[in-house]
Protein backbone atom coordinates (compact mmCIF):
# COMPACT_ATOMS: atom_id res chain seq x y z
CA UNK A 1 0.00 0.00 0.00
CA UNK A 2 2.55 2.25 0.80
CA UNK A 3 4.29 2.22 -2.94
CA UNK A 4 0.16 3.00 -4.01
CA UNK A 5 0.47 5.67 -2.06
CA UNK A 6 3.96 6.92 -3.53
CA UNK A 7 2.47 6.59 -6.96
CA UNK A 8 -1.01 8.35 -6.58
CA UNK A 9 1.15 11.20 -5.41
CA UNK A 10 3.70 11.39 -8.15
CA UNK A 11 0.70 11.31 -10.50
CA UNK A 12 -1.07 14.13 -8.56
CA UNK A 13 1.80 16.25 -8.81
CA UNK A 14 2.55 15.75 -12.07
CA UNK A 15 -0.98 16.37 -12.70
CA UNK A 16 -0.76 19.41 -11.00
CA UNK A 17 2.76 20.93 -12.79
CA UNK A 18 0.74 20.69 -16.24
CA UNK A 19 -1.73 21.93 -15.53
CA UNK A 20 -0.60 25.01 -13.50
CA UNK A 21 2.67 25.74 -15.75
CA UNK A 22 1.71 24.57 -19.40
CA UNK A 23 -1.74 26.54 -18.60
CA UNK A 24 0.10 29.20 -17.46
CA UNK A 25 1.84 29.44 -20.58
CA UNK A 26 -0.83 28.85 -23.03
CA UNK A 27 -3.10 31.98 -20.91
CA UNK A 28 -0.82 34.59 -21.13
CA UNK A 29 1.24 33.84 -24.30
CA UNK A 30 4.40 32.63 -23.12
CA UNK A 31 6.74 34.03 -25.46
CA UNK A 32 10.20 36.10 -24.83
CA UNK A 33 9.37 39.27 -26.26
CA UNK A 34 5.91 39.43 -24.10
CA UNK A 35 8.14 39.58 -20.58
CA UNK A 36 5.34 39.25 -18.23
CA UNK A 37 3.59 36.45 -19.75
CA UNK A 38 7.44 34.80 -19.94
CA UNK A 39 8.02 35.92 -16.15
CA UNK A 40 4.33 34.04 -14.91
CA UNK A 41 5.55 30.79 -16.84
CA UNK A 42 8.78 30.28 -15.22
CA UNK A 43 6.94 31.52 -11.58
CA UNK A 44 4.32 28.67 -11.92
CA UNK A 45 6.22 26.12 -12.86
CA UNK A 46 8.33 26.77 -9.70
CA UNK A 47 5.63 27.50 -7.64
CA UNK A 48 3.80 23.96 -8.34
CA UNK A 49 6.98 22.64 -7.39
CA UNK A 50 7.26 24.44 -3.88
CA UNK A 51 3.59 23.75 -3.43
CA UNK A 52 3.53 19.65 -4.13
CA UNK A 53 7.02 19.61 -2.27
CA UNK A 54 5.11 20.41 1.31
CA UNK A 55 2.20 18.49 0.54
CA UNK A 56 3.25 15.55 -0.89
CA UNK A 57 6.98 15.76 -0.43
CA UNK A 58 6.63 13.45 2.49
CA UNK A 59 4.67 10.97 0.90
CA UNK A 60 6.83 10.31 -2.65
CA UNK A 61 9.62 12.81 -2.23
CA UNK A 62 7.81 15.07 -4.92
CA UNK A 63 10.02 14.13 -7.97
CA UNK A 64 7.20 14.78 -10.36
CA UNK A 65 9.22 14.55 -13.11
CA UNK A 66 11.47 11.23 -14.75
CA UNK A 67 14.46 12.98 -14.52
CA UNK A 68 14.88 13.59 -11.33
CA UNK A 69 13.85 10.04 -10.64
CA UNK A 70 16.52 8.62 -12.61
CA UNK A 71 18.70 10.71 -10.77
CA UNK A 72 18.15 9.58 -7.60
CA UNK A 73 17.87 5.70 -8.63
CA UNK A 74 21.35 5.76 -10.36
CA UNK A 75 22.40 7.79 -6.75
CA UNK A 76 21.55 4.41 -5.33
CA UNK A 77 17.97 6.51 -3.11
CA UNK A 78 15.37 4.45 -5.30
CA UNK A 79 14.97 0.82 -6.31
CA UNK A 80 14.15 -0.05 -9.39
CA UNK A 81 10.39 -1.45 -8.89
CA UNK A 82 9.25 2.42 -7.98
CA UNK A 83 11.77 4.17 -10.50
CA UNK A 84 9.44 2.20 -13.09
CA UNK A 85 6.34 2.95 -10.72
CA UNK A 86 6.89 6.33 -10.48
CA UNK A 87 7.79 6.99 -13.72
CA UNK A 88 4.25 5.10 -15.18
CA UNK A 89 2.61 7.72 -12.47
CA UNK A 90 4.02 10.91 -13.88
CA UNK A 91 3.35 10.22 -17.29
CA UNK A 92 -0.02 9.19 -16.73
CA UNK A 93 -0.37 12.58 -14.41
CA UNK A 94 1.51 14.29 -17.54
CA UNK A 95 -1.39 13.18 -19.35
CA UNK A 96 -4.62 14.17 -17.17
CA UNK A 97 -3.21 17.38 -16.55
CA UNK A 98 -2.98 18.12 -20.75
CA UNK A 99 -6.14 16.02 -20.95
CA UNK A 100 -8.04 18.25 -18.39
CA UNK A 101 -6.44 21.14 -19.74
CA UNK A 102 -7.83 20.66 -23.13
CA UNK A 103 -11.01 19.99 -22.26
CA UNK A 104 -11.55 22.41 -20.33
CA UNK A 105 -10.78 25.19 -23.06
CA UNK A 106 -12.77 23.41 -25.70
CA UNK A 107 -15.68 23.90 -23.02
CA UNK A 108 -15.00 27.37 -22.36
CA UNK A 109 -14.53 27.91 -26.63
CA UNK A 110 -11.66 28.90 -26.27
CA UNK A 111 -9.76 26.76 -29.07
CA UNK A 112 -7.26 29.69 -30.34
CA UNK A 113 -5.35 28.75 -26.58
CA UNK A 114 -4.96 25.16 -27.00
CA UNK A 115 -2.35 24.68 -30.03
CA UNK A 116 0.34 22.53 -28.86
CA UNK A 117 -1.17 22.48 -24.86
CA UNK A 118 2.57 24.14 -23.29
CA UNK A 119 4.29 21.47 -25.52
CA UNK A 120 8.09 22.32 -25.84
CA UNK A 121 9.78 23.04 -29.23
CA UNK A 122 12.70 23.75 -31.00
CA UNK A 123 11.55 27.24 -32.56
CA UNK A 124 13.49 29.10 -29.98
CA UNK A 125 16.84 27.60 -31.59
CA UNK A 126 15.56 27.90 -35.01
CA UNK A 127 14.93 23.81 -35.11
CA UNK A 128 18.27 22.86 -34.77
CA UNK A 129 18.11 19.11 -32.58
CA UNK A 130 21.70 19.42 -31.63
CA UNK A 131 20.90 22.85 -29.71
CA UNK A 132 17.85 21.38 -28.04
CA UNK A 133 19.51 18.48 -26.86
CA UNK A 134 22.36 21.04 -25.67
CA UNK A 135 20.10 23.39 -23.92
CA UNK A 136 17.98 21.09 -22.42
CA UNK A 137 20.93 18.69 -21.23
CA UNK A 138 22.42 21.26 -19.48
CA UNK A 139 19.33 23.40 -17.64
CA UNK A 140 18.35 19.71 -16.47
CA UNK A 141 21.82 19.33 -15.25
CA UNK A 142 21.66 22.85 -13.12
CA UNK A 143 18.46 21.48 -11.99
CA UNK A 144 19.35 18.32 -10.52
CA UNK A 145 22.84 19.32 -9.09
CA UNK A 146 20.11 22.05 -6.75
CA UNK A 147 18.28 18.87 -6.16
CA UNK A 148 20.99 16.45 -5.09
CA UNK A 149 22.80 19.38 -2.85
CA UNK A 150 20.14 20.75 -0.84
CA UNK A 151 18.64 16.89 -0.64
CA UNK A 152 21.78 15.75 0.59
CA UNK A 153 21.35 16.85 4.05
CA UNK A 154 18.02 15.95 6.04
CA UNK A 155 17.66 18.30 8.11
CA UNK A 156 16.77 20.05 4.57
CA UNK A 157 13.97 18.12 3.53
CA UNK A 158 11.21 19.33 5.34
CA UNK A 159 12.18 23.25 5.41
CA UNK A 160 14.09 24.73 2.54
CA UNK A 161 14.42 22.26 0.12
CA UNK A 162 10.98 22.42 -1.50
CA UNK A 163 11.52 26.34 -1.61
CA UNK A 164 15.40 25.96 -3.50
CA UNK A 165 13.96 23.43 -5.78
CA UNK A 166 11.38 25.58 -6.62
CA UNK A 167 12.95 28.52 -7.73
CA UNK A 168 15.88 26.83 -9.51
CA UNK A 169 13.30 25.49 -11.54
CA UNK A 170 12.23 29.55 -12.35
CA UNK A 171 16.14 29.89 -12.79
CA UNK A 172 16.14 27.68 -15.71
CA UNK A 173 12.79 28.29 -17.01
CA UNK A 174 13.66 32.14 -17.72
CA UNK A 175 16.65 31.26 -19.80
CA UNK A 176 15.01 28.12 -21.62
CA UNK A 177 11.74 29.10 -22.33
CA UNK A 178 12.76 31.70 -25.17
CA UNK A 179 14.67 28.77 -26.53
CA UNK A 180 13.40 25.00 -26.08
CA UNK A 181 10.11 26.29 -24.28
CA UNK A 182 12.07 24.78 -21.13
CA UNK A 183 11.29 21.08 -20.94
CA UNK A 184 13.96 19.53 -17.81
CA UNK A 185 10.74 16.94 -17.03
CA UNK A 186 10.35 14.25 -19.59
CA UNK A 187 6.52 13.28 -18.53
CA UNK A 188 6.13 17.49 -18.70
CA UNK A 189 6.51 17.49 -22.46
CA UNK A 190 4.92 13.79 -23.30
CA UNK A 191 1.70 14.48 -21.81
CA UNK A 192 0.98 17.67 -23.77
CA UNK A 193 1.99 15.98 -26.71
CA UNK A 194 0.07 13.04 -26.83
CA UNK A 195 -2.56 15.04 -25.79
CA UNK A 196 -2.10 17.37 -28.71
CA UNK A 197 -1.30 14.67 -31.49
CA UNK A 198 -4.26 13.02 -30.34
CA UNK A 199 -6.29 16.09 -30.75
CA UNK A 200 -4.89 16.41 -34.36
CA UNK A 201 -1.41 18.73 -33.87
CA UNK A 202 1.01 16.16 -34.25
CA UNK A 203 3.57 19.29 -34.18
CA UNK A 204 4.94 19.14 -30.87
CA UNK A 205 4.98 15.01 -31.20
CA UNK A 206 8.04 15.10 -33.67
CA UNK A 207 10.51 16.59 -31.65
CA UNK A 208 9.42 15.08 -28.51
CA UNK A 209 12.23 12.58 -28.06
CA UNK A 210 14.43 15.72 -27.65
CA UNK A 211 13.27 16.31 -24.34
CA UNK A 212 13.46 13.15 -23.41
CA UNK A 213 17.00 12.40 -24.07
CA UNK A 214 17.89 16.14 -23.11
CA UNK A 215 16.62 15.85 -19.56
CA UNK A 216 17.69 12.29 -18.71
CA UNK A 217 21.49 12.95 -20.14
CA UNK A 218 21.80 16.13 -18.08
CA UNK A 219 20.10 13.89 -15.05
CA UNK A 220 23.38 11.18 -15.41
CA UNK A 221 25.72 14.33 -16.20
CA UNK A 222 24.34 16.23 -12.74
CA UNK A 223 24.84 12.38 -10.85
CA UNK A 224 28.37 12.11 -12.03
CA UNK A 225 29.32 15.41 -11.42
CA UNK A 226 27.86 15.42 -7.66
CA UNK A 227 29.21 12.56 -6.95
CA UNK A 228 32.39 13.82 -7.53
CA UNK A 229 32.47 17.18 -5.88
CA UNK A 230 30.89 15.74 -3.16
CA UNK A 231 33.53 13.16 -2.27
CA UNK A 232 31.21 10.11 -3.29
CA UNK A 233 32.34 9.21 -7.10
CA UNK A 234 33.81 5.74 -5.62
CA UNK A 235 30.41 4.84 -3.79
CA UNK A 236 28.99 2.16 -4.97
CA UNK A 237 25.02 2.86 -5.87
CA UNK A 238 22.71 0.92 -2.98
CA UNK A 239 20.18 -0.26 -5.72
Amino acid sequence: MGSIKKYVAEFIGTLVLVLVGCGTAMTVDCKYEHGCGYILTALAFGLVIVAMAYSIGNVSGCHINPAVTVAFWVNGELDTKDLLGYIVSQVLGALAGAGILKGVFALADRTDLTGGLGSNGLGGVNNSIAAGLIVECFLTFIFIMAILGVTSKKANHGHVAGIVIGLTLVLVHILGIGLTGTSVNPARSLGPAIVAAIAGNTDPIIDVWVFIVGPLAGSLLAVVAYRFISGDAEAEPKK
